[in-house]
């Protein structure tokens, strides 16, 4: 196998080198299951799992392999598996909040260069889930290219795509139909060779079928969705990184049925940019936008130049972003108070066992 087809290139050997011991290969994480992972060197596919080290070293979830990440991995022998000592520093890593009570992060696809929000043209489409992405997309530090899936049963695709294009300015947005092809070369040519792309987006949006046209086989399973809801069954179990004809790779991710964020502010104001651009005109620096004398965002609203269901889900996302936030600083303060009283157990210990001699 050559690294280069899944997307090695002299940055990724210049920090393998730096990182790297004697006997250690240059792997990619291809799919994950459950703490295993399918590791792609040079010298084939392999199962691998994290060294102990790695493991102790680990202050959360986050800091485990992920599929798209490059590893230094100790080759394993025929019985074996490969042992990663080394996570290689991620580039761009899309991040959500784990489903569940738990505030927990997890990595769905590291190192990517574009990410595809697909969004089926039929009961899916939804432009307040796209904001909800495009969020998380701006976050992960790889680039957003919305993805409008199944045009051929929608009556007006491209009215689909103006809407679209109105919450993401800038943003290339792709109308395709995989069932019938159209569309793709467009796919093809933002997906250039060498980059890794990531498909998101909820179940039943096409998103196996996307991969099996790019392949031009049907490497992937896809099944149909309900045509009362267009809701699809969860087809994709694991994600998975596979090489495209063309030379770049793409990550295959299951559907989202739950999608919390895990961003700051920048990553909304890039998001809701239009109402960015007005904030900056607010009387008060500090300005909440929601009833401050001289808020440029609630002119905007009462003039009719912002809709109203963008400013709301701007409102939710800042709050749900905040809500995170301050998670975040508790969860810092508990762990920074457990380290220290294990250094004055610690210490306490040591004097005792002092005092004794």
């Amino acid at each position: 196998m050559n690294l280069k087809t899944i997307g090695w290139t002299p940055a990724w050997a210049n920090a393998f080198a730096a990182a790297s011991e004697p006997g250690w290969i240059p792997a990619r994480v291809v799919r994950e299951h459950r703490g295993a992972y399918a590791l792609a060197s040079e010298t084939g596919e392999c199962l691998a799992e994290v060294s102990g080290r790695l493991r102790h070293r680990a202050s959360s979830r986050r800091d485990f392999p992920a599929v798209g990440d490059w590893v230094a991995a100790e080759d394993p022998d025929s019985s074996s598996r490969a042992i990663i000592q080394v996570l290689l520093p991620r580039h761009s890593a899309f991040v959500r909040r784990a489903a569940g009570k738990r505030s927990e992060d997890q990595v769905v696809a590291a190192n990517v260069d574009r990410v595809f929000l697909v969004s089926g043209l039929d009961h899916d489409f939804n432009l307040r889930r796209m904001e909800r992405y495009l969020t998380l997309a701006y976050e992960s530090g790889a680039d957003p290219v919305v993805v409008l899936n199944k045009s051929d049963v929608h009556s007006d695709p491209q009215q689909a795509k103006r809407e679209a294009e109105g919450l993401a300015d800038g943003v290339p947005v792709l109308v395709v139909s995989a069932a019938t092809e159209a569309g793709l070369d467009g796919l093809r040519e933002v997906l250039r060779p060498g980059m890794t792309g990531a498909l998101l987006g909820s179940s039943g949006v096409g998103k196996s079928t996307i991969v099996n046209e790019l392949l031009g086989r049907q490497a992937l399973r896809a099944a149909a969705v309900r045509e009362d809801d267009s809701k699809g069954r969860h087809v994709t179990t694991h994600r998975e990184l596979i090489a495209l004809p063309g030379g770049a790779v793409l990550i295959d991710t299951p559907g989202m049925r739950e999608l919390q964020l895990r961003a700051d502010d920048n990553s909304l104001s890039r998001s809701f940019d239009d109402i960015a651009r007005l904030a900056q005109a607010c009387r008060f620096r500090d300005c909440s936008h929601t009833g401050e004398p001289g808020c440029a965002v609630q002119a905007a609203l009462a003039d009719g130049d912002l809709d109203t269901a963008r400013y709301e889900s701007y409102l939710r996302q800042r709050k749900e972003i905040r809500h995170h936030q301050i998670e975040q600083d508790v969860r810092l303060q508990i762990e920074e108070k457990k380290r220290w009283k294990t250094i004055y157990r610690s210490l306490r210990h040591h004097h005792k066992r002092g005092d004794q001699g």
